[in-house]
């Protein structure tokens, strides 16, 4: 298995001419600046969709957990609650999930994926999938599942 090993801020110098000091040693800072640089991607890819923030990942949590509350949306995806109901008001509005009162608690409601927005999330996966492409060939088949690990470790310090 190949080993992974950081660069020195020197290494990362010697490439794009500007240091990383402090900051190369952290990995929040390393993470946001793969993720920005993705997101910046993918939105440019599929600027045709005019989608905004939030919406891909609300609608592909939605197709993975029919019956998802919004207020499960809000917590997983991480964006405030007001906002939350913005992007279900917009789902809808495209057709592509569906709010309903839910049977069990009536003081929620219940979402559900719809067939326009369940062909929107394929097409909006497979220009995920190309965007991601030439960053996860950095990793090896083995690296990999160890790097998607990691991640999920990660997270779950915060999910206690």
């Amino acid at each position: 298995m190949t080993q992974l090993r950081s660069k020195t801020p020197d290494e990362h110098a010697a490439e794009n001419g500007l240091k990383l000091g402090r900051l190369g040693d952290y990995v929040g800072f390393r993470m946001r600046r793969v993720q920005n640089q993705l997101s910046a991607d993918f939105a440019a890819a599929s600027a045709h969709y005019g989608i905004r923030a939030g919406l891909f990942s609300s609608l592909a949590l939605i197709e993975a957990n029919p019956g998802l509350s919004q207020q499960e949306l809000s917590s997983t995806v991480g964006l405030d609650k007001s906002i939350t109901v913005q992007i279900v008001d917009e789902l809808e509005k495209r057709g592509w999930a569906k709010r309903e009162r839910s049977t069990v608690d009536r003081r929620r409601h219940a979402l559900t994926i719809q067939p326009e927005g369940k062909k929107t999330l394929d097409d909006l996966f497979n220009i995920m999938k190309g965007v991601e492409a030439e960053v996860l060939a950095q990793l090896s088949a083995e690296e990999r599942p160890i790097f998607d690990a990691a991640l999920d470790r990660m997270y779950a310090v915060f999910h206690r």
